[in-house]
């Protein structure tokens, strides 16, 4: 599978859910990302809020690659965003 650093949300808190920096696995198809022990299937209409749910508990997450200026977070939202210790020289 192929991995990558990306920006993972939870959209279940609007725009002040958990968020993560971390390493994700890609399906073969793309279509499933796997992180932290989720699998998390994009979604067929995605939003402004959310483009992936956890396939588990329909919880809605935003993925998206990382940006280096650290602005990774809605305008309008806040909070902490915790870095995976293993992804941090790749950040």
């Amino acid at each position: 599978m192929k991995t990558k650093v990306m920006y993972i949300e939870n959209k279940s808190f609007g725009h002040h859910g958990p968020a993560w920096i971390g390493f994700v696995e890609f399906s073969k198809s793309g279509q499933t990302v796997y992180f932290d022990n989720k699998a998390l299937k994009k979604l067929k209409k995605p939003g402004i809020n959310a483009n992936h749910f956890d396939i588990e508990t329909g919880e809605e997450y935003w993925i998206s690659g990382i940006n280096q200026n650290g602005q990774n977070r809605h305008q309008f939202g806040g909070g902490k965003i915790m870095i995976d210790r293993n992804s941090i020289d790749e950040y």
